[in-house]
């Protein structure tokens, strides 16, 4: 089975996300095995982002694909058609999503496919809740379900 791994830097503390992010989770299932694995966010110390990118590489496994604002945009369905290459080749597939303060160049150089969701600012927390829901549309697209219209 593929299996799929969101990894993110910092928690969801706000019920209406988690709802939401779960919803899309559970909705996953039916086409991979998926997890979330949460890197804790770091102080603003001045070295935070280098800390918590030192995390994520520690961290890092599989087809690695990173959300970043200098990412390509990629439409719904070149995003799933990149997914499905990518497990033609790998068994996980992990989606990062660094923390607020984005992450090192060293991360970047490590991802297999850098993503951007648009050129707008999106809430940090948010992204969580938005990647699940694009991971699960590309699934969808892949199946070839109804859900992608």
């Amino acid at each position: 089975m593929k299996k799929l791994e969101l990894l993110c830097v910092g928690k969801i503390k706000e019920d209406y996300l988690n709802a939401g992010i779960n919803e899309y989770l559970k909705r996953l299932g039916r086409y991979c095995s998926v997890s979330v694995r949460e890197i804790p966010d770091r102080k603003d110390d001045g070295a935070a982002r280098e800390a918590e990118s030192a995390d994520i590489l520690a961290a890092e496994s599989g087809y690695k694909v990173l959300a970043d604002l200098k990412g390509r945009e990629l439409t719904s369905e070149q995003f799933a058609d990149a997914l499905d290459k990518a497990y033609l080749t790998n068994g996980k597939v992990q989606f990062i999503i660094g923390g607020s303060r984005g992450v090192t160049e060293e991360v970047r150089r490590s991802a297999d496919l850098i993503v951007s969701f648009g050129k707008m600012t999106f809430p940090h927390r948010l992204m969580r809740l938005i990647a699940a829901e694009q991971l699960y549309r590309a699934f969808t697209i892949i199946a070839g379900t109804s859900y992608h219209k």
